[in-house]
């Protein structure tokens, strides 16, 4: 007796059981991943550790041989500092009570002549305490006037530039004989601010700063024995320079190739590299506060905290810029690929934008058909450019960056709004 006809699955259902059943069969005949690719997904993945770890160390160094390695880096580092308020208040503190150490009151009356005494009384006023608080007073006040002056903008240039070898020498334990380093600690001597302070004090009827000998007194810029524990590693971070980005890079090349699945690694390359830099950030900033803990009580915490910001500055925004790289690196790479939620952003882009040329009425004609031909080219040109405006970029800030890939985002998006295939627009029309 044979079944009715309709007992029997249809012709289809057989056909996409039999394939699904030989799918299986070629599934279960394949076996365990080959230990090959097993071999080439962990070296792949231990090149991108290893490239998370160099991407700090990379950072550093190429900080440690452009800023401190170089005097007219490191001036234009430090230049901003004569006009911070921290700074400026520190120098005056330490410019005055060096000026009120040689100042003798007990004669200073006394040596003043009789012709400059009433220059000097209307100089110190009416003294609402003792002589030494009003003369002191006087003193402070003449000396923030000239730190907060051009001419002590031009003459802390110039202490720096001397100042710039020692600082190298705290940091690498490079410099020769000549560099001194005054009880562990990078200093700068403000004896030149301390005779221009005594000759506005002259000029101002206090005739007596003019007997002040030459006095010597530091400023302290950074203390070595915060940091003499890694002088060595620094100094090797010094010498390799610019070739350690350049290795870091080509480890992650390396990685991505050897993967099995290199958009997979790509991805993961660029969130290790802003693993990385994000790492160094948060090292910066606790090791500021272990920094400026570990300084002489003598030395101005606001104005040493001035100075440490200022000298990483630049390795902050490299900081920011590298972050920045490694997101869009690894979003660009996961857009590119066939996942289910990349594919579905994808298709909202193609489709928002096509909608948006549709209601236009737009057609692309000749333009259109031959940017459809060669819209993977434009593509690729558009990321290559934008690649190489960032490697030309001297210094590029995270800012930049973002603007960068919002640029070419939008060359991106009216490559695909030019784009047709001239295959017509179908309308549906409501039936009726």
């Amino acid at each position: 007796m044979t079944p009715d006809r309709e007992d029997r699955p249809p012709a289809d259902a057989s056909d996409e059981i039999a394939a699904l059943r030989a799918r299986v069969a070629h599934l279960e005949s394949a076996g365990p991943a080959r230990p090959r690719h097993r071999l080439r997904s962990f070296f792949a993945g231990l090149l991108i550790v290893l490239v998370a770890i160099l991407t700090p160390l990379s950072a550093v160094a190429t900080w440690a041989s452009d800023v401190v390695g170089d005097t007219d880096r490191y001036v234009a580092t430090m230049a901003p500092l004569a006009s911070d308020p921290d700074v400026q208040a520190a120098v005056t503190d330490r410019v005055t009570n060096a000026v009120m150490e040689h100042i003798d009151l007990k004669t200073l009356l006394s040596d003043v002549a009789p012709e400059d005494r009433p220059k000097l009384e209307k100089a110190l006023g009416r003294l609402s305490g003792p002589l030494t608080s009003g003369l002191s007073g006087f003193v402070h006040n003449t000396v923030q006037k000239f730190v907060s002056s051009d001419a002590f903008e031009t003459l802390w240039t110039g202490l720096n530039r001397r100042v710039h070898t020692a600082v190298d020498k705290a940091l690498t334990g490079s410099g020769g004989g000549a560099v001194k380093l005054t009880n562990d600690a990078v200093t700068i001597d403000l004896a030149p601010v301390i005779e221009e302070a005594k000759q506005r004090l002259v000029d101002r009827g206090l005739k007596v700063a003019s007997k002040i000998p030459e006095v010597h007194t530091d400023f302290t810029v950074m203390t070595s024995d915060s940091i003499g524990k890694i002088k060595k590693g620094f100094r090797l971070l010094q010498l390799l320079g610019v070739w350690l980005p350049v290795i870091t890079l080509i480890l992650a090349a390396c990685a991505v190739l050897l993967a099995v699945r290199r958009r997979r690694a790509l991805v993961a390359a660029g969130i290790a590299v802003a693993v990385g830099a994000a790492i160094l950030g948060i090292g910066l900033w606790i090791f500021r506060a272990i920094y400026l803990d570990g300084l002489p009580a003598e030395v101005s915490q606001p104005a040493a905290g001035a100075v440490y910001d200022a000298l990483v500055r630049y390795l902050r925004t490299t900081v920011r810029m590298v972050i920045t790289v490694g997101v869009v690196v690894a979003l660009a790479a996961w857009l590119t690929g066939d996942g289910r939620a990349a594919t579905r952003v994808k298709a909202m882009w193609r489709g928002g934008i096509g909608a948006v040329r549709d209601a236009a009425g737009l057609t692309g004609g000749a333009v259109g058909a031959w940017v459809h031909r060669a819209k993977t080219w434009l593509n690729w040109t558009v990321v290559a450019v934008s690649v190489v405006i960032m490697l030309v970029w001297d210094r590029p800030t995270g800012v930049v960056i973002v603007w960068i890939a919002l640029c070419a985002l939008i060359a991106l998006a009216v490559v695909e709004f030019l784009d047709d295939d001239g295959s017509p627009h179908v309308t549906a029309t409501p039936a009726g």
